[in-house]
């Protein structure tokens, strides 16, 4: 009988995402969720997070997008900019609690933008996968 494979458990850590106190090359995969666009330096967080990839290592990023289809798009950004700060009001007492949403995505360069800079940067294996119509979006890339 083979020896029980060990159990390797993620760890998880909040720390600042533009200087983080790990080494260079540490980490299999770097994640991050709903916080890159709200980073004070887009490309800085992405280069903070390939400093810290692996040779062969997996980055995914998950956020907001902006849909490709222009009709998709209006519908969206009107419910962001219009229906989630009334929900806000609603749930939470403050339309401002869930306004910044689409502020900050005015600004992001999304899914596309994400990718092309993944590529600059000398990524293998780009992917874009859309979700909703590219409401929400996981950018996937790997560390030659």
């Amino acid at each position: 009988m083979a020896p029980p494979t060990p159990v390797i458990r993620p760890r998880f850590s909040g720390e600042d995402a533009l200087h983080t106190p790990f080494a260079d090359g540490q980490f299999d995969i770097v994640t991050i969720g709903y916080g890159l666009r709200n980073l004070a330096d887009f490309d800085g967080g992405l280069r903070e997070m390939w400093r810290v990839l692996k040779p062969g290592g997996r980055l995914l990023i998950l956020d907001f997008g902006k849909p490709d289809n222009a009709l998709w798009r209006s519908f969206y950004f009107a419910y962001l900019r219009g229906l989630v700060p009334l929900f806000g009001k609603i749930f939470c007492g403050d339309s401002a609690t869930h306004a910044y949403i689409f502020e900050s995505l005015r600004h992001y360069p999304a899914q596309h933008g994400v990718a092309a800079r993944l590529v600059e940067m000398g990524c293998r294996n780009s992917t874009i996968i859309n979700l909703l119509g590219g409401v929400m979006t996981i950018n996937y890339a790997e560390k030659a």
